[in-house]
């Protein structure tokens, strides 16, 4: 026995290995919740071990630590934030209780390495005990989702700035491809011309949105419950220590955190999360989405659109040689389909709780923050990877919005509806472009096919060519009504 040592707790006695920093609460939390190989996300560990810290502070400047027992609490904390011991946090993500098994798990290890710091050895907690000293004055129900408000400001800002970056890629490529006229499509159809540029333009504009949305989200995850122990009254935290902990955990922190003025709300509900989770699953949407318009634009490249190239990564198939897949688009779906996923998880856990607390905050912790993360480093793979390194193909473009009679719509002002749509048929018929048809029939010169199809005119408001056919416009609108350029 001599690699272990005997704990004990109110259901008896468990060995522990003798090198753990963690104790039997933990050993009984990873056996009973040995179910998915999922660790608490690290940034919950730092946000726990930053609380922690706080708490010590304040429990010694209220009078409850003594110098040297807070001291060694602090450094304990301060290396756990740093991402020491993190072997040490066994327990799984998913986890009955609330939470409190990660705080065990915490509350542990950091009364371990504080009694190590004091020259004693682990298992001594009357040098240092995990729950009379490291939870002085604490719950579970009010450091636990301190911890995650914490650890989610951190992640959501990240995810903004990520979403910023993507942004101004996709604004390099709106400026790159402002005069590719192509084709635009609508319901898969050919539909009027735009350039490839404005397609990119809709892209950042969205992720701008998204950008703006997280960014200022974050300001609703400031309140916290610190303070406020198990239910929300502030039982057993004495009040100097209430008001000195939140001090603490903003100057350890850096971060603009508020004590709730209804500790007891913010204890029970957990709204805050799904609000977050569902701006979220919004940049997840706009991410999938413009992932998918590219893989189509870039299909082919003989038997698709192929109007843009993306960068080549990776060879795309074991059978066939040559062939370059759209493995980081295909990846951007992918994520973007599990955070929206999580959303749903999300939500029903935050609609679940019951009376004066919601014990599934650590369902919400798990998929709100490995989203947070996930789409972080997606959004500046997406940008870095293949954003930067997508080019043109501006022949393509030009032979599809050639061959596509939707250019026909431009006509319309000068030839009406009717003798329009006469034109587009026999063009289809005859197997002839419409270019070909109109000058076939000299219904326009080509100086005046030039001023009407000229890109800048045919991807802007009003009548394209309006200004040097105006006596044409005149002769088709009775009365003489103002033209629209």
């Amino acid at each position: 026995m001599t690699n272990f040592r005997l704990e004990k707790d109110l259901l008896g006695e468990l060995p522990v290995p003798a090198r753990a920093y963690y104790g039997i609460h933990t050993m009984r939390a990873s056996k009973n919740f040995n179910v998915s190989g999922c660790n608490v996300h690290p940034q919950l560990v730092r946000a726990l071990a930053e609380v922690k810290w706080a708490a010590a502070r304040a429990n010694h400047q209220a009078g409850l630590l003594s110098a040297t027992v807070a001291e060694a609490i602090c450094t304990a904390a301060r290396e756990v934030a740093e991402g020491k011991l993190a072997d040490q946090f066994i327990v799984d993500a998913f986890q009955g209780g609330a939470g409190t098994s990660t705080n065990m798990n915490m509350n542990e290890i950091l009364a371990n390495r504080a009694i190590e710091l004091l020259g004693g050895q682990k298992g001594d907690y009357d040098i240092v005990h995990p729950l009379n000293h490291v939870n002085l004055s604490q719950s579970t129900n009010d450091v636990y989702p301190t911890a995650l408000r914490v650890a989610a400001i951190r992640l959501v800002l990240d995810l903004s700035e990520a979403m910023a970056e993507l942004q101004a890629a996709l604004q390099e490529k709106e400026a790159q491809f402002a005069g590719v006229l192509k084709l635009g499509r609508t319901e898969l159809q050919d539909a009027l011309p735009v350039t490839l540029g404005q397609e990119f333009s809709a892209y950042a504009e969205a992720i701008a949105r998204d950008r703006w949305r997280l960014y200022k989200v974050e300001e609703r995850l400031r309140q916290v419950n610190l303070g406020g122990t198990a239910v929300g009254t502030g039982l057993n935290a004495p009040k100097k220590y209430i008001y000195q902990v939140l001090e603490e955990l903003r100057r350890i922190t850096g971060l603009g955190l508020a004590r709730a003025e209804n500790m007891i709300d913010l204890t029970q509900n957990a709204d805050v999360f799904a609000e977050v989770s569902g701006l979220v699953k919004a940049a997840a949407v706009n991410l999938s989405k413009i992932a998918g318009d590219l893989m189509l634009l870039s299909s082919g490249p003989a038997g698709g659109p192929a109007e843009i190239n993306l960068p080549p990564l990776q060879a795309g198939s074991s059978i066939m040689p040559g062939k370059v897949n759209p493995v980081i688009p295909e990846m951007v779906s992918q994520v973007a389909w599990q955070a929206m996923g999580a959303d749903q998880v999300i939500c029903q856990a935050c609609g679940s709780g019951r009376l004066e607390l919601n014990s599934f905050l650590p369902l919400v912790a798990h998929n709100l923050l490995r989203t947070l993360e996930m789409l972080a480093k997606t959004a500046r793979i997406f940008a870095y990877d293949c954003i930067a390194g997508i080019s043109a193909n501006e022949q393509r473009c030009l032979r599809w919005l050639d061959e596509s009679l939707t250019m026909v719509t431009a006509l319309v002002p000068y030839l009406g509806y009717e003798q329009a749509t006469e034109l587009a048929q026999k063009a289809l018929k005859d197997r002839k472009t419409l270019r070909e048809l109109v000058m076939e029939k000299g219904l326009f010169s080509e100086e005046e096919w030039q001023a009407i199809f000229k890109p800048s005119q045919l991807t802007r408001p009003g009548i394209a060519g309006a200004r040097k056919l105006a006596g044409r416009l005149e002769q088709k609108r009775p009365g003489g009504a103002e033209n629209n350029e």
